[in-house]
């Protein structure tokens, strides 16, 4: 009689807990990559004209809610005004993104 190849239930259970465990683990990373300042929308905005001594942490930080985290406002800024870098200049008008932060 040929032997069939039988995977024990316990082997099954455990297989089968590691990628519901990867799938959550998964899903996860990818709902807390979602910031609603990240969410293409129709984004309202104020115009903001840079005063010497600004930087984009403190611009940011006026627009931003508490409890909310001021490195996603400042991306959006940067992503918005097409900025490569965080460098800013005197007289530069940025759009700053409302939606989620103020």
């Amino acid at each position: 009689m040929p032997r069939h190849a039988v995977i024990p239930s316990r082997v099954l259970i455990v297989i089968s807990t590691v990628i519901v465990a990867l799938v959550l683990l998964l899903a996860s990373s990818v709902m807390a990559a979602l910031d609603p300042v990240d969410v293409p929308a129709a984004v309202q905005v104020a115009e903001y004209e840079v005063r010497s001594g600004d930087n984009l942490w403190n611009i940011a930080g006026e627009h931003t809610s508490p409890g909310r985290d001021v490195r996603n406002t400042i991306e959006a800024i940067k992503r918005r005004n097409h900025l490569e870098s965080s460098t800013i200049h005197p007289g530069q008008v940025l759009e700053i993104p409302l939606t989620g932060s103020s």
